[in-house]
């Protein structure tokens, strides 16, 4: 009973000073998401225009979270969660979306994104389900997602001895 609580605690002060996520649906690579705190589990939004993906997030699912740390970014804690999608415009959705609205950083819209989250996003509670899963072993890191971006080419030869050029003073 003892250990239920302390992990229960331990998921909830970790998750609630944590501002990011790594939330992965079981067999999916887990995905790094900004999240709030809100009655007992880790709400979250996205899979619409400039929001953040929920790959293999369904409702109904299961999820393992991994909370990091903020001052190292290490991981702090991971555990079990149940995926429940909230009805756009219900009381437990109106509550969650409160919340996250209030930590939405560079919003398009402003004050329109909850009607925007409304039409064209999901918004999802990830529920502890009061297992805390041991630390995976390894960095958990993968090769980075293609991408037609490239790297700066060399700096031409001349440039350094422009930009290092004094000047004369009259």
């Amino acid at each position: 009973m003892t250990s239920a609580l302390f992990d229960r605690a331990l998921v909830e002060e970790a998750t609630k000073k944590s501002g990011l996520v790594w939330v992965g649906a079981p067999g999916a690579a887990a995905q790094a998401l900004w999240h709030v705190w809100h009655e007992g589990a880790a709400c979250v939004v996205g899979d619409g225009p400039g929001e953040q993906p929920l790959p293999g997030l369904a409702d109904g699912g299961a999820a393992e979270v991994t909370v990091r740390g903020k001052d190292k970014g290490g991981r702090l804690v991971s555990w079990a969660a149940r995926v429940v999608e909230l009805a756009p415009r219900s009381e437990a959705w109106e509550a969650a979306v409160a919340e996250l609205k209030g930590k939405r950083l560079n919003a398009p819209d402003g004050e329109a994104m909850t009607g925007r989250w409304a039409r064209e996003c999901r918004v999802l509670r990830l529920e502890p389900t009061g297992a805390v899963e041991p630390l995976p072993d390894g960095s958990l890191a993968r090769p980075p997602a293609p991408t037609p971006a490239t790297t700066r080419q060399p700096a031409p030869a001349a440039l350094p001895r422009l930009l290092l050029k004094r000047r004369h003073r009259p």
